[in-house]
């Protein structure tokens, strides 16, 4: 396995967010259950990318953008299903939280949901924990927001 830091315009990792896309609209029942939510997932401003890979083939994602000057957004984390359990995921995150600390932020915030339950445990495995939601999630009772001290 190997990773490979990058942008939110590599199309590997865009092609990766179509397939989490599609998780997603799985999940809940069709893209019209999860349409308040597509706003915020756009990549334009998403700069800071690790995809892994299992020879060439592109098999899972994280990013992060800023949020504020302390605290960057965990954003489009994604494991293809023929390579969860693997431990990646776990390895990503680690990589994505020190390069966050390495560009000076303090904290990594992220937004998931209960239905997503593998994602909330390694978040809860890995020292996130719950916050009051945030920005544009603050009304949105399916959100569950977390945080981490780096």
């Amino acid at each position: 396995m190997r990773f490979v830091y990058t942008d939110g315009g590599n199309s590997d990792f865009i092609e990766l967010c179509h397939e989490l896309d599609n998780f997603l609209n799985e999940l809940v029942g069709g893209e019209e259950n999860r349409a308040e939510y597509i706003p915020y997932n756009q990549l334009d401003d998403i700069h800071d990318v690790i995809v892994a890979y299992d020879d060439d083939i592109p098999v899972g994602s994280a990013s992060f953008k800023k949020y504020d000057n302390e605290c960057a957004e965990v954003k489009r984390v994604f494991i293809k299903r023929e390579y969860r359990g693997r431990g990646i995921s776990n390895k990503l995150m680690e990589l994505l939280e020190n390069a966050a600390k390495e560009q000076g932020y303090h904290y990594l915030i992220l937004e998931s949901g209960e239905q997503l339950v593998a994602a909330m445990a390694l978040y809860r495995k890995i020292g996130y924990k719950v916050i009051p939601n945030y920005g544009q999630y603050k009304d949105m009772p399916d959100s569950v927001c977390m945080r981490k001290k780096l």
